[in-house]
């Protein structure tokens, strides 16, 4: 699941929203690093691909109150990612580029993967952990991180994007793909890519090398480039 793929689909259409009222949201609090990483040219438009990597010792985290007003705290865990994915002809707008709010986006893709692998009986332990999340709820967390953001003062006062983003992710487009069946990867990051992640990770043990040996199927080792770091966030 992408986030921006919903986003995509509200400049097709508006009729595809959902509802979130985006001044009810609560302010949460982001703890932790990331490094998004560039692991090699993607798809066939050759537009990249890109691995989320939450810094080891220091993950990033998303913690919020539940409407039970029980503290909840979110720790998304490796995964490919393409930010918002917002089309082309968004992204002139304001508030509509792909990264403006990436540790937002990356919370809520976490969460869409989290989903699809426990229908398909596949989630991890950390998956497992936010199985009382609903669809619904999924949308007013990622208008709850754009927001704390925005609070925090890491991104610019907005008064369109969030409420947009919000509402498209709350829309149909977005229910289907919550509940959507055989989408968990398995693996969830390719060996290569997740050797290619860790090494690249600035004072791990490897990240002085150039690159970095795996064995494939056949037995043979195999010589796998480290990643290269696009972006850091910390809090």
């Amino acid at each position: 699941m992408r986030s921006g793929y919903f986003i995509s689909a509200l400049f097709i259409s508006l009729t595809g929203c959902g509802s979130i009222d985006y001044d009810k949201a609560e302010v949460g609090r982001f703890d932790g690093s990331l490094f998004v990483m560039w692991v090699g040219e993607g798809g066939p438009l050759g537009d990249g691909a890109f691995v989320y990597v939450p810094a080891p010792g220091h993950e990033l985290t998303f913690t919020r109150k539940t409407a039970a007003g029980k503290e909840q705290v979110i720790r998304p865990t490796m995964m490919y990612t393409d930010g918002g994915s917002i089309p082309k002809i968004g992204q002139v707008f304001k508030g509509f580029s792909p990264w403006g709010y990436a540790p937002a986006y990356m919370v809520h893709d976490w969460l869409f993967r989290a989903r699809q692998c426990l229908s398909d009986g596949k989630a991890t332990k950390a998956e497992a952990m936010v199985a009382g999340i609903s669809f619904q709820e999924s949308a007013e967390i990622i208008a709850e991180a754009i927001k704390t953001l925005q609070k925090e003062g890491r991104v610019a006062p907005d008064d369109v994007a969030p409420r947009v983003i919000s509402s498209a992710v709350a829309g149909p487009i977005a229910q289907h793909q919550w509940r959507k069946e055989g989408a968990c990867p398995v693996p969830r990051v390719s060996e290569a890519d997740r050797l290619a992640a860790e090494a690249a990770i600035p004072g791990s043990s490897q990240s002085a090398l150039r690159s970095v040996f795996r064995v494939d199927g056949k037995g043979q080792r195999r010589k796998v480039r480290a990643a290269t770091v696009v972006g850091v966030v910390s809090f």
